[in-house]
């Protein structure tokens, strides 16, 4: 069983930036992957990162691609998020999550183990 704890959020003003921190525990494979997904009031549940531990390259969703960037520590399940550029639409609720194994690493839904997310405001 995997266990997923982040840590980061909270109000910004537009254009500043902000770090979301999030630890995996409980990883028995390299078949695994941990992603940063974005729930918005009105809008859909968006992936907004992700990271396989098979691949060399994240993937990021249009709206974030640029200013977002997504990475992990060397030798951890360790995921960061580091917000630039911020917008008061990337305003939400944001969730760690871990896969594993991995069917397909940028789909929110193959997502098995969720963080307890954190809130991020952004004021214009």
């Amino acid at each position: 069983q995997v266990r997923v704890v982040q840590s980061g959020g909270g109000l910004v003003p537009a254009g500043e930036s902000l770090r979301l921190s999030c630890s995996a525990s409980g990883r028995t494979s390299n078949n695994f992957a941990m992603a940063w997904i974005r729930t918005t009031p009105g809008k859909e549940r968006e992936l907004v990162a992700a990271i396989s531990w098979s691949r060399s390259d994240p993937y990021y969703a249009v709206s974030v691609n640029g200013r977002f960037t997504a990475s992990r520590e060397v030798g951890s399940d360790t995921l960061y998020l580091q917000m630039d550029a911020l917008k008061a639409e990337d305003t939400g609720f944001y969730y760690c999550a871990a896969q594993e194994p991995v069917s397909n690493y940028y789909i929110t839904e193959h997502y098995n183990y969720w963080g307890q997310g954190a809130q991020v405001t952004v004021s214009s």
